[in-house]
């Protein structure tokens, strides 16, 4: 009879490997011995990647000036009219206004370029705000902070045709925080124009009738 007709099926060979049983034979326990995650070494990386999420969703103002969208504004030829542009300096910056204190800071001004027969009479700035700044605390310089407008007088020639004309230009400016002042800049300006006929001017080109003409 072969070894396997020896014993009853489902019994186990003597001497076969068994769990807990040693190499040698013995029965001496050996307690199974599983590697510990090592999540302690994730932890860094876990952090980092948190962190760098949570960075992304927080804003960050940069040192800019916007224009406010601006309403086309109607002026009858032969005649001046005030556009107001109205702009808005991030926050946390401010620029320097149209007449600084010091020669050497970089003044905000705006330039602009008009259609032929239409003339840009006068740019008027509002006062800007003497403030002192950590970087400067013993002196005092004249800003634009948060909102400010700049008027612009535009005079159509008498001579232009009644329609809307778009004016384009650039704001030339240099925002600074507490700390630091920034490169200058630029910001594009554009804004319209609607030019109409004067009321006289049908009076003047149809004169009443004499009856004795």
């Amino acid at each position: 009879m072969g070894l396997t007709g020896q014993f009853a099926m489902g019994e186990r060979i003597p001497g076969a490997s068994e769990p807990g049983v040693s190499a040698t034979g013995g029965h001496g326990f050996q307690p199974c011995r599983t590697a510990a995650p090592k999540s302690w070494a994730l932890a860094p990386t876990l952090f980092l990647a948190t962190l760098f999420v949570f960075a992304q969703d927080i804003p960050v103002n940069k040192p800019s000036v916007t224009l406010q969208p601006p309403e086309t504004a109607t002026i009858y030829r032969g005649h001046a009219g005030t556009v107001q542009l109205q702009f808005r300096i991030a926050s946390g910056f401010h620029i320097n206004s149209n007449h600084p204190k010091q020669e050497y800071l970089k003044k905000t001004e705006l330039k602009l370029d008009a259609p032929t027969d239409i003339v840009i009479a006068k740019i008027t700035y509002p006062d800007g705000e003497d403030r002192s700044f950590p970087f400067a605390p013993d002196e005092k310089l004249n800003v634009y902070s948060g909102d400010f407008a700049i008027a612009v007088k535009v005079r159509p020639l008498k001579a232009v045709m009644p329609v809307k004309y778009a004016i384009h230009g650039r704001l030339n400016y240099q925002a600074c925080d507490n700390a630091v002042c920034y490169p200058p800049k630029q910001l594009p300006v554009t804004f319209e124009v609607k030019i109409a006929k004067s009321a006289g001017e049908h009076h003047r080109k149809n004169p009443p009738q004499s009856p004795h003409g």
